[in-house]
């Protein structure tokens, strides 16, 4: 589980980094002092990096990594130091100014990736969300988090944000588990027409749509929901933040995640006959 606040979340990710550093120095074989020696600083700052009370620079990173003969390994630790403080945000301070400007807040990021790869396992992704999906969910989240009642105009955000499906020169391939179908948002009809939008989808030539069915045999358990940008960045919301994940080594498991859950998901007849099975179990 996440830490339960930014400040928790960071001292977290600093202890990681920490414990990543002094293995590459016990690896090396050298002491803190032979370290700090190599590194041409003192054997204090060595300690207070290796204990997580100072955070290093980038270029700190780099010269432990240099005096350990483990360059190979600076590109990932840089990553980790980088997000350590960024990478876990409270959704109170996201959506403060309200969850039009966190929809709004998205585009850079979404107009610059090409390919998309999506995971869900509780909500429709944002994208293929329909008004009325949209509007129950949205609702719910504002609800819950006692935020500035702004949900029209968030809906309104979402759906111009949701433009890009029909973008030239992206690929989305997106998995869902089958429960995805069934978790209720709204009402039947709300239901029915996110359902039968997922179907239309499924003939965007921009857009692989697959489900996971629930009498699936997993090689791959179900997992929080993430999207992977590019191949270069994973995003994913527990409940309380959001996480943004850069260090290689860690965007590489997402990847691999990801192609183990769209090996497990059925495609094209297999799965509009769980969609099709979703709509009529709404009646």
């Amino acid at each position: 589980m996440p830490p339960t606040s930014p400040s928790s979340s960071v001292q977290a990710a600093r202890r990681q980094l920490a414990d990543r550093l002094r293995e590459v120095r016990l690896d090396a074989g050298i002491t803190k002092r032979e370290l700090a020696a190599r590194c041409e600083w003192s054997e204090a700052k060595s300690s207070r990096i290796e204990n997580a009370r100072t955070a290093p620079s980038d270029e700190d990173v780099r010269a432990w990594c240099r005096a350990c003969g483990a360059e190979n390994q600076a590109p990932d630790l840089v990553a980790v130091n980088r997000q350590a403080d960024s990478m876990y945000v409270q959704w109170r301070r996201l959506q403060r100014t309200g969850l039009k400007r966190l929809q709004q807040s998205a585009v850079p990021l979404y107009e610059r990736t090409r390919h998309f790869k999506v995971y869900c396992s509780n909500v429709v992704p944002g994208f293929l969300q329909t008004p009325g999906y949209a509007t129950a969910l949205l609702r719910a989240i504002a609800s819950f988090r006692g935020l500035h009642d702004d949900v029209a105009e968030a809906v309104s955000a979402r759906m111009d944000r949701s433009r890009i499906l029909r973008k030239s020169g992206r690929t989305f391939a997106i998995v869902l588990e089958e429960a995805v179908l069934r978790y209720r948002l709204g009402d039947a009809g709300v239901m029915a027409g996110q359902l039968g939008s997922l179907l239309s989808a499924m003939d965007l030539p921009t857009v692989s749509l697959g489900i996971i069915p629930a009498s699936a045999e997993r090689s791959m358990w179900a997992i929080e929901s993430f999207t992977v940008f590019d191949d270069q960045r994973v995003d994913h919301e527990p409940l309380s933040a959001s996480v943004k994940i850069t260090a290689p080594s860690e965007v590489e498991q997402y990847l691999k995640a990801f192609g183990s859950l769209h090996q497990q998901a059925v495609y094209g007849a297999e799965a509009r006959a769980l969609v099709v099975k979703a709509i009529e179990s709404l009646h």
